[in-house]
């Protein structure tokens, strides 16, 4: 079976059930796990994704507001690579190639591939996915002893703190800075599932943007940062960054970690289960392993 991914937490599902040898082409955010290096590329975007926050947003607006796409299709290559079935999403417009463009591309094409779009809005929803993807690929045993490693590792978070009547700290999760998002979707469940409290947002429901004055008022304990698309040395800087500001001054007795959104809470699929064991580190370390800086760093407070 030939494969395309569309968006990156597709690829690392096909990668989690060990599908590699399946998937041809991949999009030009796709880097994890390092093989895809080796797989075409099929996407380009319009927006410089190295610019400042504030910079990506401006972009992103002007773009649309002019009805031009953010992300393209590279016809050509995918038509070259003969596709069985292709992976895609229509949760983000702002994410990834729209499902539209993807359905119109796949028509024109002979044989004509399947088309599955991966929509969760929630953890569970995640973990159907990836149930849904292993079935698409044959690999349906793979899927389901992945899932069932995937919740034996939340049920042992949970059995943890609930023996031990760990303190449920109240957390803030910065999506976004400029302007300031609250991570919204799956990211309230985990931090529920990790022995947190989320006080910006609402499992399921869209991140969305929130004033200072309203994270201030939350009152959180913990604050992550863990901006959409950002890899851990570019969370540290915008974490560096907000944390300067005089309207941040607030939170200098807060807990404040930047954490690799990546890897542990922007793409849904099977990391975020890491991503729960990470935020359950830096809720209450004293419960558990240390957390690998690989993953997250201490900007106020101590990294246990």
């Amino acid at each position: 079976m030939r494969v395309i991914s569309l968006l990156p937490s597709a690829t690392e599902i096909v990668a989690a059930l060990g599908g590699m040898e399946h998937l041809v082409g991949v999009t030009h955010a796709c880097d994890y796990p390092s093989v895809v290096d080796s797989r075409a590329r099929v996407t380009r975007t319009a927006i410089d994704d190295r610019a400042a926050p504030g910079v990506i947003d401006a972009q992103v607006r002007e773009i649309t507001e002019r009805g031009a796409p953010l992300y393209t299709l590279h016809e050509d290559r995918i038509r070259a690579l003969h596709p069985d079935l292709i992976l895609t999403q229509a949760l983000c417009e702002v994410c990834a190639v729209m499902e539209g463009d993807v359905r119109a591309l796949a028509a024109q094409l002979s044989p004509v591939p399947r088309v599955i779009t991966l929509s969760a809005t929630s953890l569970d929803g995640v973990l159907d996915d990836i149930r849904t993807v292993g079935t698409a690929i044959d690999l349906s045993d793979e899927a389901d002893e992945f899932l069932a490693g995937a919740r034996a590792r939340m049920e042992s978070v949970h059995v943890t703190l609930k023996a031990a009547k760990a303190p449920r700290p109240r957390v803030a999760v910065i999506e976004w800075g400029d302007p300031i998002y609250a991570a919204g979707h799956w990211v309230p469940e985990m931090v529920r599932r990790a022995g947190g409290i989320d006080v910006l947002a609402k499992p399921r429901e869209h991140s969305v943007v929130v004033s200072i004055d309203a994270v201030r008022a939350a009152d959180p304990e913990v604050i992550l940062i863990a901006p959409c698309g950002f890899d851990l040395e570019r969370s540290i800087a915008e974490g560096e960054r907000l944390l300067a500001l005089p309207e941040w001054a607030w939170a200098a007795d807060r807990q404040v970690f930047a954490v690799d959104a990546n890897a542990l809470a922007s793409r849904p699929g099977p990391r975020l289960v890491d991503g729960v064991e990470v935020f359950a580190r830096l809720f209450n370390p004293s419960l558990f392993t240390p957390v690998d800086p690989f993953y997250a760093q201490a900007l106020r407070g101590h990294l246990s």
